[in-house]
């Protein structure tokens, strides 16, 4: 079993009246099977209400199913004697990192989370060094959160999570607030943390560009899996992304486009290396051979 697994989830989202009656269901989640092992990097993508996020959710018993079932690390999370294991294995880093931030010093908002697992104090100090260090954001440590940038913040709200030692951490739209330099912090921050840590990571985003290096991209489209495959496999397939309201990487929308007009090169090219070493040789041939 992968450290998460999902059998025939069914999620329903219940508006009741005063007197507790249901007034209106909405499903935001359909029988849906999935499971992620440990040490990937997977990406969801989705439009607005596709139920990624309440996906998410369900990975640390933020949400329990109306139907079916999610295990993390083989553990039911419904099993509500186990959500405390089910919280340390998966940890959730959200869109506002303002509503994840409590202290008033950077060191001791990383600490909060060990502090209330019970972890003794010389083992916390360890953890949030460490943790800052992962981020690159030790020299800040005495700072007050409320001086740094979004792009900091956020990465202060990753290492308040890994200072509780996840094996998993699911990142909820985490650069939607940020600006591109900030964006790109977080996501080298991400891919660190996959690549050197082996932490298990889950990345809901909207942004094309920052999946190009996940191990697998899921796509979905109200609340069901549509696609499911690496890089590769999924952006060459750019019709029919584009056919449920997403993009795909600047890069591999001219490649596309070059190829629709004639131009013998390979589909899904996901990166300005790759276009310039594939295309412009071809380019060349094409304009002066």
């Amino acid at each position: 079993m992968g450290i998460i697994k999902f059998v025939k989830l069914i999620y329903d989202y219940v508006k009741k009246d005063e007197h507790n009656e249901v007034i209106e269901t909405n499903r935001a989640i359909d029988k849906l099977d999935l499971e992620i092992k440990e040490g990937d990097f997977v990406a969801i993508l989705g439009h607005n209400g596709s139920g990624k996020s309440t996906l998410a959710k369900h990975m640390n018993a933020i949400l329990l199913p109306t139907e079916g079932a999610v295990w993390v690390d083989g553990i039911v999370t419904t099993d509500e004697g186990k959500l405390l294991e089910i919280r340390k294995t998966v940890g959730m880093v959200f869109q506002n990192p303002d509503n994840q931030i409590i202290a008033n010093v950077v060191e001791e908002d990383v600490a909060f989370g060990p502090e209330n697992l019970g972890v003794e104090s010389e083992k916390i100090k360890e953890r949030v060094t460490k943790s800052l260090e992962a981020v690159n954001m030790l020299e800040y440590r005495k700072n007050s959160p409320n001086r740094l940038s979004g792009g900091q913040k956020q990465r202060v709200a990753i290492a308040g999570i890994m200072a509780m030692k996840p094996r998993c951490i699911v990142l909820d739209e985490p650069t939607a607030m940020l600006d591109p330099k900030a964006r790109r912090e977080i996501l080298e921050t991400i891919i660190r943390l996959n690549k050197e840590e082996n932490i298990s990571i889950i990345l809901i985003t909207h942004y094309m560009e920052e999946v190009v290096d996940a191990d697998r991209i899921i796509v979905m489209v109200d609340g069901n899996i549509v696609m499911d495959g690496t890089p590769k496999e999924v952006f060459s397939k750019v019709e029919e992304l584009k056919s449920y309201r997403l993009d795909v990487p600047q890069v591999t929308e001219l490649a596309y486009e070059l190829k629709k007009n004639g131009l013998d090169i390979e589909e899904a090219i996901l990166s300005i290396d790759e276009f310039v070493e594939k295309t412009v040789p071809k380019l060349k041939n094409k304009f002066t051979g």
